[in-house]
């Protein structure tokens, strides 16, 4: 078995790695449930490779990303559901459909059109799901209602910017950032009454309550919360690695630096940053 530029040598690698026989005893095992987490690990890892600039990881990880594809579309084929081919052609179907500006003739000529277009084209494949999922005896759309399209298996930031861009179409929104800063230290406030009662629980809902509030003033200002979140990550992962740095230079250990001196380097950190810039 050799390395190849073509897909095919993929699916066969992962059809030779499932065989019952003779193929790898970790591999024959998993299922869709089993291999699920790494499927989102992946993707991560192809986000985080981006976020660093680097071809050559980004190169890597999109190669794992799709050989997760791979490997739940041989699952499906093995129980008789659908094979990679079904996964191609229906994605193809769908982007060519989604985009009669480009494949087809249209009028939707500016970004703002091309969205509406999108959207209707969605409402029609939601109505059409519906109808085959019916043909096929399958239960009830498990999607339905306004926000049924949200997945609930998101990272929950990604769930609730997701569910306020729904409610938002229909108008239940904010009109403007302000009053979202308003909610905001309502619930810092209430947060900070439910840390004073002790019980956990209602810690737990105001501090969801706050980081709900939190995403939407990010959607207002067109600030993508996880990738806001991922930004000051990576700055943490810096300033932290740069006390680590300076305290290993000078013969010390983050064991036993106190709290005082790796505040210290911290600051030093930011105001390399900000000469940086």
């Amino acid at each position: 078995m050799q390395p190849s530029r073509d897909i095919d040598r993929l699916i066969e690698i992962m059809q030779a790695l499932r065989q019952p026989e003779t193929g790898c005893p970790w591999d024959i095992v998993q299922s869709f449930e089993t291999i699920k987490p790494y499927t989102i690990e992946e993707a991560y890892e192809v986000a985080d490779a981006i976020e660093r600039n680097d071809m050559d990881d980004l190169c890597d990880e999109l190669g794992d990303l799709l050989l997760q594809v791979v490997f739940h579309a041989r699952i499906a084929e093995e129980r008789g559901s659908f094979d990679f081919g079904n996964v191609v052609e229906a994605v193809t179907r769908k982007m060519i459909r989604r985009h009669p500006h480009v494949f087809e003739r249209s009028d939707a000529q500016t970004p703002e059109a091309v969205k509406l277009q999108w959207d209707a084209i969605k409402q029609a494949e939601k109505r059409e799901r519906k109808e085959r999922r019916a043909l096929r005896g399958l239960p009830d759309d498990p999607l339905r209602g306004h926000l049924g399209s949200v997945q609930r298996s998101f990272p929950a930031l990604v769930e609730a910017l997701k569910l306020q861009e729904r409610a938002a179409k229909v108008g239940f929104d904010w009109s403007e950032p302000a009053p979202i800063l308003d909610k905001i230290e309502e619930e810092i406030g209430e947060l900070r009454s439910a840390l004073a009662s002790g019980e956990q629980k209602a810690v737990v809902d105001e501090l969801g309550d706050l980081i709900f509030a939190l995403v939407n003033i990010g959607r207002h200002v067109g600030a993508d919360p996880e990738m806001a979140l991922r930004g000051t990550n990576t700055k943490f992962r810096n300033r932290f690695s740069h006390i680590e740095d300076s305290l290993a230079a000078n013969g010390e250990n983050l064991e036993d630096a106190t709290l005082e001196r790796m505040e210290a380097l911290w600051q030093a950190a930011k105001q390399i940053e900000r000469s940086l810039k």
